[in-house]
């Protein structure tokens, strides 16, 4: 028989289980998250709705508290405000009363200066207070979503209030979600990475970059180790080459003071695209750990060769978007932007062609491209196999054939697609290429999880797999650093264009001319 008021906690638990904690497959310790930057456009649009799906999901610890810290004074009601607003904007889910007023009474506010060790007081003063009010400790998980040019003095005053040594080794210890940039080149990579660890031990800090936590990403390594049709071609005897493409249609807009001073190689390829051709390429780990995984992927960057940097067949390749037409309507370029510097040499498009000189890939190009005003936004992983001998389908043309070709697509349709040669129906043979799709949406539902929630969890609990170890940030730079050194030294000398709306410049062409391939339209 019940007791009372059992039935009404197992009625609430099934509406929202976000009313009693977590589920017990991924259980965290009481949690503070702390985010610095709150009032910025990150924490809107995906940290705010990422914490509040959590808590539908039910994936919160019962004791979970929301603080955000910024410059600007906010009283709590405001902030909260403001983060009901966020939530009903951006989630994916609406914004239930039931669950945002749980959430609501546990979120509240911390004014200050990152460079001010009074407002960290503040800081450490409010969690010790809200550890008082429920009688035990809570992990703090600090998020770092503010500009580059104040990492450095959030870490120190993190580390002399003594907020980042808190339980530390212990498992509710003080971690760290740090946003990219890291870094702008190797030197400063290494720098930061040397303030990070004199502040938290490596264990205590999560480099983010959000590809990693969409769901084609992850599935990349169930696709190779878990399909034995896959992983006994996935190598230089079957693979002809593979194609990286992180596809942008907006333009710089608003940005173009942070973007002049990055450039598509920083902001795009060597984050986003390495992490995609790490994943693709490493070897099978011993086993799913994070330390594992993350050893294997800087296996693989290390084993990628230096770039030819120039000469008639050089790794590389660059070019800003010229004015033209998108949807019948004339667009600017790059140099028309508000507030693009009159000599700007800064890339809008990056083309590289990586060669990896192990006994897996050794002689099979791996090409990546990224630009932003290309003619549609979309991401993805396309590996091509090399083609069937051509004696029994040859010598006519009612056989067309083309090479089997697996596609990750990772945004903005997440799936997989794989081309295959099959006979047109009828009396005489013929063949031509098909193409068999599987999409996420149209199996699982399109209301997936976002990136952001799957990673702010595993920070929570501990699990770093899908985030970038120091050495793994290290190893990314010291590839890309001599490209942007070398870009620097010649300013608009080797600089090429591509209209609007186009798959970019003809330079790049030239990385893939010289092995007798092209880009693929994905």
């Amino acid at each position: 028989m019940p007791i009372a008021g059992q039935d009404k906690r197992m009625a609430d638990t099934e509406r929202h289980p976000f009313l009693h904690g977590l589920s017990k497959h991924r259980g965290a310790p009481p949690t503070v998250v702390v985010i610095f930057g709150a009032s910025g456009d990150l924490c809107a649009r995906k940290l705010m709705p990422a914490i509040y799906n959590l808590g539908v999901d039910g994936l919160l610890p019962a004791d979970f508290y929301l603080l955000g810290f910024g410059r600007k004074e906010i009283p709590d009601e405001e902030f909260r405000a403001h983060t009901a607003a966020a939530i009903k904007e951006f989630s994916r889910r609406e914004l239930t009363e039931d669950v945002w007023s749980r959430l609501k009474a546990r979120t509240f506010y911390v004014s200050g200066g990152y460079d001010e060790p009074a407002a960290f007081d503040r800081l450490a003063a409010r969690i010790a207070g809200l550890e008082k009010g429920i009688g035990q400790e809570l992990q703090t998980l600090f998020y770092i979503s503010t500009p580059p040019s104040v990492f450095a003095p959030i870490l120190a005053n993190l580390g002399t209030s003594g907020l980042a040594a808190r339980y530390v080794r212990k498992p509710n210890q003080s971690k760290v979600i740090i946003e990219k940039p890291f870094g702008r080149d190797l030197p400063s990579a290494r720098a930061l990475n040397h303030q990070m660890t004199s502040v938290f031990e490596e264990p205590q800090v999560y480099r983010i970059d959000h590809y990693l936590g969409k769901e084609t990403v992850q599935d990349l390594l169930v696709q190779r180790f878990a399909n034995a049709i896959f992983e006994p071609l996935w190598n230089r005897n079957y693979v002809d080459h593979v194609q990286i493409t992180v596809a942008e249609e907006v333009g710089v807009g608003t940005r173009a003071g942070y973007y002049e001073q990055s450039g598509c190689l920083r902001d795009m390829i060597q984050n986003h695209a390495m992490q995609l051709l790490a994943l693709t390429a490493m070897e099978a780990p011993v086993n799913l750990s994070a330390e594992s995984i993350r050893d294997e992927k800087v296996k693989l960057l290390k084993a990628i060769q230096p770039f030819k940097l120039e000469g008639p067949n050089a790794d590389l390749a660059r070019a800003q978007y010229s004015e033209g037409f998108i949807g019948g309507q004339p667009a600017s370029g790059y140099m028309q932007e508000k507030d693009i510097s009159p000599t700007s040499s800064t890339e809008s498009y990056a083309a590289l062609r990586f060669n990896i000189n192990n006994w897996r890939w050794h002689g099979v190009p791996f090409y990546l491209r990224s630009g932003k005003r290309m003619a549609r936004r979309v991401s993805e992983i396309a590996i091509r196999f090399k083609g069937a001998p051509g004696a029994l389908f040859a010598g006519s043309d009612k056989f067309a054939l083309a090479n089997n070709t697996l596609a990750f697509q990772i945004q903005p349709d997440e799936g997989m697609s794989l081309v295959l040669n099959a006979k047109i129906p009828g009396l005489e043979t013929r063949t031509q290429p098909v193409k068999m799709n599987f999409k996420y949406s149209t199996t699982f539902g399109s209301n997936t999880a976002e990136a952001y929630e799957r990673l702010v969890l595993d920070a929570m609990v501990g699990d770093s797999t899908l985030f970038i170890r120091g050495d793994e940030t290290e190893s990314s730079w010291a590839l890309v650093t001599p490209i942007l050194e070398y870009w620097k030294s010649k300013g608009r000398d080797g600089l090429d264009d591509y209209p609007v709306g186009s798959w970019g410049p003809k330079n790049s062409d030239a990385l893939l001319v010289a092995n007798g391939h092209v880009w693929r339209e994905p």
